[in-house]
């Protein structure tokens, strides 16, 4: 049986955190924390606290008709956002709607224990609410990172990572963040990366009631796990490729959060993830062992920087990215592809 939520460790709190301790403190130390009342003073998160009608109606001062994708679960599915049994598809379909049908689709099924799973989820609130941004201003991070908003009943989202930073605000509701280490990864059972419900892949092990017997390295997993319970008005830090599962704990709940990227990669991560399994996974260990050192070598760098004893201009495709240099790798692989 998995550990409580109280027996398990719980994440780092802080106060009154302002843009020079987010950068220069939390970032580096590269740990979730929860900044308790970081938006407490946010317009959406006062009207919350009246009523999920109040914050709705309040949404709808910014809405100017955008249609997005509307998440409707199979209600034997008890709002968990996964597979089918036997991972035959989706437990959910998603539908074009508008905000406003949306929200009144969830207003008018807060009190029925049984509603399926309704979602709105990762919407760019540039495009579907503009002005809300600006009247919900993040001085942690200034204007650059652009936020998302995310509106409905009470879903569990499975275990999954994101390539990229995080900041969650809670705006309504409540909602619970069970967080693991990157290095969790061997022991949470990953289902596949190439059919999942939102693009990034999931831990196969269902929190609530996980399968040891099927999955025994997870109680190793739920020994390393954190968790979070968030009120509106607070926020929640996710390191890069920290793995959370996301549960909303009320009838209605609205999170807004922003993603952003230290570095940006000219090519995706995931296609080169499985460059990387065509070219290597089969070989013989030996093989593969020479070629785990020629990564870490020259891709990660455990031994200081590669080729550093040579000129940047004489590190031939290994040397600074340049436009030219990049179109030119580019081609190359694409050539190298063809001929496969």
């Amino acid at each position: 049986m998995p550990l409580p939520p109280h027996a398990l460790a719980t994440v780092a709190e802080r106060r009154g955190v302002d843009a020079r301790a987010f950068q220069q403190e939390i970032l580096p130390a590269g740990q979730p924390v929860i900044l308790r009342g970081l938006v407490d003073d946010w317009p959406a998160v006062q009207r919350g606290q009246a009523s999920a009608r109040s914050v709705c109606e309040y949404l709808m001062e910014f809405y100017q008709g955008k249609v997005v994708p509307l998440l409707i679960g199979d209600p034997a599915a008890r709002r968990h956002i996964f597979y089918q049994d036997l991972m035959a598809g989706l437990n959910f379909e998603r539908r074009p709607a508008t905000i406003f049908d949306g929200m009144r689709l969830l207003l008018g099924q807060l009190d029925e224990a049984d509603a399926p799973a309704i979602y709105m989820e990762s919407l760019p609130v540039a495009d579907c609410l503009p002005g809300f941004a600006a009247a919900h201003a993040m001085p942690l991070l200034g204007n650059a990172v652009s936020p998302n908003i995310w509106i409905g009943n009470a879903v569990k989202v499975q275990t999954h990572f994101d390539l990229k930073l995080n900041l969650a605000c809670l705006v309504a509701g409540k909602r619970r963040f069970t967080l693991f280490p990157p290095d969790q990864l061997p022991n949470l059972y990953v289902g596949p990366l190439d059919f999942t419900p939102a693009g990034t892949p999931l831990s196969m092990v269902t929190l609530d009631n996980p399968d040891l017997a099927r999955y025994p390295r997870f109680q190793q997993a739920l020994d390393a796990a954190q968790v979070a319970d968030l009120e509106p008005g607070d926020a929640l830090y996710i390191p890069y490729a920290w793995w959370h599962h996301v549960e909303s704990l009320e009838p209605f709940n609205i999170l807004v959060n922003y993603w952003w990227t230290q570095t940006q990669s000219p090519v995706h991560n995931y296609d080169a993830l499985l460059h990387a399994v065509l070219a290597f996974r089969d070989m013989p260990a030996e093989q593969r062992q020479f070629w785990r050192q020629m990564f870490d070598y020259f891709v990660f760098e455990t031994g200081g920087e590669a080729l550093g004893h040579l000129a940047p201009e004489h590190r031939g495709h290994l040397g600074p990215v340049t436009p030219e240099k990049l179109a030119a790798i580019k081609a190359m692989l694409a050539e190298s592809l063809g001929r496969r």
